[in-house]
Order: structure tokens, then C-alpha cells, then sequence
């Protein structure tokens, strides 16, 4: 199945950011059966805290299609995107959304709340919920906990 090739590589874009101590979310952007796009988190990296895996995938295709309008296009993520991301899905008009795991905390899909629940008034995004959900959920929670046992020993540190 193409959405579970797809998703590996943005679980690994997820392991780059992993290593580089940010939170462990990857994204691909795929359109026309091709990868034209990569991200992963770099909030830390660039201090900036819109700098998530999807946004920076979106604004790669984007470059790469030389159009804002990312229609045909499908965006794998690992972890369920928060608003700032569902908005620029909406807004970059990208057909599918698929996603890994749920984020109770901020995911939009329904976890915290649904943003998709209603029928946009301009575009409407098929949404495919749980591709290698474990795996995305397990490079979470191993991130979580080395992060915990970091401030534990370390109080310096930003995580």
C-alpha cells in the first residue's frame, strides 16, 4: 500500500528530527506518485514556533510546484497536525491528509477537537487516520522519556 511506503519516509524525516533533540514529527508532501517534498520539526533549531514538520513540507512543495496551490497533492505526517498546520492544509488546497498517530494535547482530526468536522466553505480534505500509528507513537513516547529523564539530571537543558 503506497500510504504505508510514503509514511516510512516521513517517519524518517521524524528520526532526523528525533536526533537533532526536537520533537520527533516528519511530513513528506507526495504529488503524481512522487516525494517533492520533506520536513521535519525545527522548532528548536530556528527558534521559531511555526517551524513544524507540515509547514515546512507545505512551503517546500510549494517551491518545488512554484504554486501555493498544492491540489493533487497527498501529505503524510506522523503525528495528527495541530491548527496552525490543518490551516495551511486547508490553505494550500491539498486533496488527502494522511497521519500516523493521535495528539491528544492539540490534533485537530478529533483528538482534541475536529476543524474538519464541518464542510469547508472552499476546500474539503480527505483525511486517512492511524498509518504505522505505533511506530509514530512509540518515536513519541521514547522522545518524551529521554526528554524527562534529560531535565531529571540536567536542569540546564531546554527540554
Amino acid at each position: 500500500m503506497k500510504d504505508v511506503v510514503y509514511m516510512k519516509e516521513a517517519l524518517k524525516e521524524a528520526k532526523k528530527a528525533f536526533d537533532l533533540e526536537e520533537v520527533p514529527i516528519g511530513a513528506v508532501l507526495v504529488h503524481n506518485d512522487r516525494i517533492i517534498a520533506k520536513g521535519h520539526n525545527q522548532v528548536e533549531l530556528l527558534k521559531d514556533a511555526t517551524a513544524h514538520a507540515e509547514m515546512l513540507c507545505l512551503t517546500s512543495g510549494a517551491a518545488f510546484l512554484e504554486n501555493w496551490r498544492l491540489t493533487g497533492a497527498t501529505l503524510y505526517c506522523t503525528l495528527e497536525p495541530c491548527a496552525m498546520c490543518a490551516g495551511a492544509m486547508l490553505s494550500s488546497r491539498i486533496d488527502r491528509l494522511v497521519f500516523g498517530a493521535p495528539d491528544l494535547r492539540v490534533g485537530v482530526c478529533g483528538s482534541w477537537i475536529d476543524l474538519f468536522a464541518n464542510e469547508h466553505p472552499i476546500h474539503s480534505i480527505e483525511i486517512v487516520r492511524g498509518v504505522l500509528e505505533a511506530e509514530s507513537a512509540a518515536l513519541m513516547r521514547e522522545f518524551f522519556q529521554l526528554t524527562r529523564k534529560k531535565k531529571c539530571t540536567n536542569q540546564s537543558s531546554p527540554y
